[in-house]
């Protein structure tokens, strides 16, 4: 049988407000599971999420 891999997480954190930035990336935070600030949730380290993070880099903290 082969090993179950276990997937990476990564702890993302809301330090700052997306009010006056634009519509997706409000959209993206949202897909993401945060809207308050400083709340945090765990996110799955593959390569589709990566890309999220990445837009909206300027608005979060991210922890491996």
């Amino acid at each position: 049988m082969p090993k179950k891999q276990t997937v990476k997480m990564l702890r993302v954190t809301l330090v700052k407000s997306p009010i006056g930035y634009p519509k997706p990336q409000k959209d993206t935070l949202r897909a993401l599971g945060l809207s308050r600030i400083n709340q945090t949730v765990e996110v799955p380290d593959t390569p589709p999420m990566r890309g999220m993070l990445a837009k909206v880099i300027h608005l979060i903290r991210i922890e491996e």
